[in-house]
């Protein structure tokens, strides 16, 4: 059996295909959309950190000649800024570059050209002409290039600036939002200084603080608007360092702009964002009184958030196929031409076949593309064909196939049997295969699975090289063989229970599932979201005696979030009561997004991609019940992150025993596509929720992959009690992979690797012990119970490294453990222990695993 270790040539790779693919991929940002009519930067003053030679000056950027450039020296970091002439209403950037173009850039805002505000942030630049959406009020537009693509300086035919013409008056109202509405504020000096003068609309009376650091003040707008400028308006007694900070629900905050250099008086700021909440904190006096303000006015533009409606098309990246469709095979052909090695590309996909039988097709399925049928039942969308992945694109290394997806089809292959020689995140489910399914390449190369649910293959599911898999509530014709973890819960036809020889792990039923959420065609025709109900002590199918039990959602209670929306809109939908539909996209978000509303629906298409900017939490989940999130990767941005996804606040006590909380196929990447931060990728405080397929990786390749370029220390931390995980993939952090300190916690089928880029021993020491176990089970434990769990080690950076344990575990009563393997990938790096300190070593180079099938 061979091993591979994940990894290659994938930056240059990965950059080539963006450059490629820029034309045909959507392109989203913060803030939101503005028109954008108006050419405001052609001709206009421009100014630059350097230029290459006289040929190449700042002017030629705008002056609207497509033959003309401005280059920089070639060092970075280099700038290009434009004078408008006045404050305008900004809505996008164009950026023609030359063949010198940035990988790493920020675009940022401002009204006086001496305080800014970031806009618009990539690590991710593809040339070309990049069209962003950069929106906010300004008189001055400056483009920083951070990182070259080139050995050459930054080179730019066009820098082209749109918006709404006619000054401040045109985006900035002149009226004072704050004016009369509720503040608070951290302290008051005395009973003649509240914090409600500030806001009063008289120049006379004023806000007072105690003399202390830091204080705050607070102001609620009322409702969520769009905000543009604010006004402070000091007594003596001003601020030298101060930050204002943006919040729509007045949990989550985006610091919208910050300075150490207050100067007093009046200052009148750019802050842009949209907020129904301000918040100024002062973080240094500049006199030994308080902070003292006789005015904090706040201005915004176009009023509040306007309602947002539910249904709508599906976008530009959604094909939808019937049988009638010219030249299907064609159009799926495409799709995977540019899918195929796009391993971080920023192209996303869902193709949805309607109700109907196909002939002779071939879907092959690439990066970032899934494929889904729009019956209500698997059998209503018949191919007589096949839905296929390989690894041709890595010379039949089946590793590296991650993101994508087959859904609620039925299949003929023709040959008898289906391939889908996958790794992680990439499911296979509500799958009707008649026939076998290969989950190895044609070359039968190395492969790292993966996941099977809801389905029913009537032939032999061909394992071959799979290191690991899991399969969950489904009903196969025989399982051909185990390589070190394969587990099976609830599926009929499984392999008997064989641990460690051969590797199955075989449990007769799944204690709680629950379905993935999916769209389809109801009865009238039109689009439906269809919410499968939990179930129980579950075996086989939920399909089998005719519809899966559940509640069908229509699209017009769907907020359809596609190009142009922002985590504002996303948010002002939750809170009228809307759930969300993400379509194939990459989405920046600059405020959390808060679902608080039980029985919300998440849901994502083509692997719906939500990147966090300024470090925010993307996305969070109140301690309610029922709520569905699925099909979303979570992408982490350079600014790190405390989580990227959060269940319930910390201290969450409420029960959701009926009605839980699920999370399905939800990813978290932490660098890869570039570099990247988080603290921990998923945190899940409630109790009861169901973790259904995810995986969670710090990348181990890619770009902005290093020990301290991509940091994370831990996966998934588990503080809720009684949370099941089925499917669980965590991989390369920092501490521990996994983290429990809930009760009645368990898990069936964990798969992990240890972080590749360790520098050294000293760097995962954690206190006497050597390394920091996969999966950790907290001494204040006192139930839990996992099944099917594996680590493999690969330390590349330094092969002398040991890992006292694979597995950490209180050892009581309540606290079982069943079928665990740990491996060594060719000697880089040894476990001394598979548990606790049981278990035999991983020794030599010959891959050979470590296991115990029982603890205690």
């Amino acid at each position: 059996m061979h091993v591979s270790a994940r990894s290659g040539p994938h930056g240059r790779v990965a950059a080539l295909l963006l450059s490629l693919l820029v034309g045909l991929t959507l392109v989203t940002s913060a803030g939101p959309a503005h028109a954008a009519a108006t050419l405001l930067s052609q001709g206009k003053p421009v100014t630059a950190s350097s230029q290459e030679n006289a040929g190449t000056p700042p002017s030629a950027a705008v002056d609207g000649d497509p033959n003309t450039r401005w280059s920089s020296a070639f060092s970075d970091p280099q700038w290009l800024q434009v004078d408008l002439g006045s404050v305008e209403a900004v809505g996008q950037v164009v950026v023609k570059w030359e063949a010198a173009y940035a990988k790493a850039y920020q675009i940022a805002l401002s009204s006086d050209g001496a305080n800014w505000t970031t806009a618009y942030s990539t690590t991710a630049g593809a040339g070309g002409t990049e069209t962003l959406v950069v929106a906010g009020n300004a008189r001055y537009v400056r483009l920083t290039g951070t990182q070259r693509a080139t050995g050459y300086g930054y080179s730019l035919f066009e820098f082209q600036v749109y918006g709404d013409t006619g000054g401040s008056g045109s985006g900035c109202g002149t009226d004072n939002a704050a004016k009369g509405r509720p503040a608070t504020a951290s302290s008051q000096e005395n009973g003649g200084t509240p914090p409600s003068a500030a806001v009063d609309g008289d120049a006379t009376t004023r806000w007072s603080s105690a003399a202390a650091d830091p204080q705050w003040l607070q102001v609620d707008l009322g409702s969520t608007a769009t905000v543009c400028q604010v006004v402070l308006q000091w007594e003596a007694a001003y601020a030298k360092a101060y930050q204002i900070a943006l919040s729509t629900d007045g949990a989550n905050w985006t610091t919208a702009y910050s300075t150490t250099t207050g100067a007093g008086g009046t200052e009148t700021l750019a802050v842009n964002g949209t907020a129904r909440y301000l918040r100024l904190t002062g973080t240094q006096r500049a006199t030994g009184y308080g902070y003292s303000l006789f005015e904090f006015q706040v201005h915004t533009s176009g009023g509040s958030t306007p309602p947002q409606q539910g249904g709508g098309d599906l976008g530009p990246n959604v094909l939808v196929l019937d049988p009638s469709t010219p030249n299907i095979q064609g159009q799926l052909d495409a799709i995977f031409q540019r899918q195929e090695s796009a391993q971080f590309g920023a192209g996303r996909y869902q193709i949805l076949l309607k109700p109907g039988t196909y002939n002779g097709i071939n879907a092959q399925i690439g990066f970032y593309t899934s494929i889904s049928g729009l019956g209500q039942d698997p059998d209503d969308v018949v191919i007589n064909g096949d839905i296929t992945v390989d690894a041709g694109w890595n010379a039949g290394n089946a590793t590296l196939n991650f993101w994508r997806s087959a859904e609620n089809m039925a299949l003929n292959p023709v040959s008898g049997t289906d391939r889908w020689a996958v790794a992680q995140a990439a499911p296979f489910r509500r799958m009707d295969v008649r026939g076998g399914l290969n989950l190895d390449s044609a070359s039968y190369g190395w492969a790292s699975g993966g996941y099977i649910a809801d389905s029913r293959i009537s032939g032999q599911v061909g394992n071959y090289a799979q290191q690991q898999f899991y399969t969950r509530d489904s009903s196969i014709g025989g399982w051909s063989n185990g390589v070190w973890n394969q587990v099976f819960s609830g599926v009929q036809g499984a392999p008997a229970q064989g641990f460690p020889n051969p590797t199955y792990t075989t449990l007769d039923t799944t204690p709680v599932s629950v379905e993935k959420p999916y769209l389809y065609l109801d009865g009238t025709g039109n689009y439906a979201v269809f919410v499968p109900s939990k179930r129980t002590t579950v075996r086989g199918v939920s399909w089998a005696n005719g519809h899966t039990p559940g509640t069908s959602l229509p699209l017009s209670r769907f907020y359809v979030v596609k190009a142009g929306a922002t985590a504002a809109t996303i948010n002002a939908a939750l809170a009228q009561g809307l759930n969300l539909l993400f379509t194939p996209g990459i989405y920046h978000v600059d405020q959390t997004i808060n679902v608080t509303r039980p029985d919300t629906v998440v849901l994502g298409l083509g692997e719906a991609t939500v990147v966090p900017d300024n470090g925010v939490v993307p996305l969070k989940v109140a301690d309610v019940d029922g709520v569905r999130v699925a099909g979303l990767l979570l992408d982490a941005g350079p600014v790190s992150s405390p989580q990227m996804i959060q269940l319930g606040a910390p201290g969450s006590t409420a029960s959701h025993t009926s009605d839980p909380t699920v999370v399905q196929d939800v990813y978290v990447r932490i660098g890869g596509a570039g570099r990247a931060a988080a603290g921990t990728a998923m945190e899940i405080n409630s109790n009861d929720a169901v973790v259904d397929h995810t995986w969670l990786w710090r990348a181990d390749h890619g770009d902005g992959v290093g020990w301290n370029d991509n940091p994370a220390d831990y996966g998934l931390v588990v503080r809720g009690n009684n949370v099941l995980a089925t499917g669980l993939f965590s991989e390369h952090f920092k501490k521990y992979d996994v983290d429990w300190f809930g009760n009645g916690g368990r898990t069936i089928f964990f798969q992990n690797e240890k972080a590749y880029d360790a520098p050294n021993q000293a760097a995962v020491q954690n206190g006497p012990t050597l390394g920091f176990a996969a999966y950790k089970v907290e001494n204040s434990v006192t139930s839990h119970e996992a099944w099917g769990l594996g680590s493999y080690c690969n330390y590349t950076a330094d092969k002398t490294i040991r890992q006292d344990h694979g597995f950490e575990v209180p050892t009581t009563a309540g606290v079982r453990m069943h079928d665990l393997t740990v491996v060594s990938l060719a000697g880089d790096g040894e476990f001394n222990h598979v548990i606790n300190d049981v278990g035999p070593p991983t020794v030599g180079t010959a891959t050979v695993p470590s296991t115990v099938t029982n603890y205690p």
